[in-house]
């Protein structure tokens, strides 16, 4: 068994709201290897995206303990947590979260210009992520030049430019029709194939079904965690 790059120990999050607590999480305990490729279901309210925020550095648990590449996270503040996301976890959005009137390159290469890498090098990098999406030659567009499926590629370069642990995408194909979001998936799959440690949070059975393992989340607490490996392509 490969080493948990991601454990969760008994995490819970509770959201104060004027009087009332709303516990997002009830105690959850989640480990993921390096180098698999799981998706993290549930229906809204279901406590999948207090997880994704979590698991991605966006927030700190209210209690439990969160160890990234064995290292215990939970406890960091912003500054710390901010260098943890530029660093070790490359992010893929619904919204894509792409600036609009940038070229492609220089929308990949923003990661790299937060981390003093130099620009020679941010070129060079962005370069090998845009071939991996196939995007090369799209280089000097602007990014509201592209269609949907391209965009969503240019941010999946964009999230792997820092060479990062692990890659979270947050509903990604929520913005893409049906025959573009299983491309992108595919993507995914192979990325996943090179070696990534992927975590995928969906409401999309069929876009579950990409990964090897599905973790279902119902009020806070997971109530399945199916290991069998489903491909659907054969």
């Amino acid at each position: 068994m490969a080493p948990a790059l991601i454990s969760l120990t008994g995490i819970t999050k509770t959201y104060a709201t004027g009087d009332v607590d709303f516990p997002a999480l009830r105690g959850i305990d989640l480990e993921i290897a390096d180098g698999e490729f799981v998706a993290i279901m549930g229906p809204s309210g279901s406590g999948k995206s207090t997880t994704m925020h979590i698991i991605g550095a966006l927030d700190t648990p209210t209690s439990g303990t969160y160890r990234l590449g064995g290292k215990d996270i939970s406890k960091l503040d912003e500054d710390q947590l901010a260098e943890i996301r530029n660093h070790d976890i490359g992010f893929v959005f619904q919204s894509f979260n792409l600036l609009p009137r940038t070229t492609v390159q220089k929308n990949v290469e923003r990661p790299m210009m937060y981390a003093g890498v130099t620009a020679a090098e941010r070129r060079s990098k962005a370069n090998q992520a845009l071939k991996l999406v196939g995007l090369e030659d799209k280089a000097g567009n602007l990014s509201n030049q592209l269609s949907g499926g391209q965009i969503q590629r240019v941010a999946i370069a964009r999230s792997l430019v820092m060479t990062p642990k692990l890659i979270l995408a947050d509903e990604p194909t929520g913005n893409l029709d049906t025959q573009t979001a299983l491309h992108i998936m595919e993507f995914f799959r192979a990325l996943n194939e090179r070696g990534h440690t992927i975590v995928l949070i969906t409401h999309e059975e069929d876009i579950a079904a990409f990964a090897q393992r599905r973790v279902k989340l119902k009020d806070g607490l997971i109530v399945s965690d199916s290991g069998e490996f489903y491909d659907h392509a054969h």
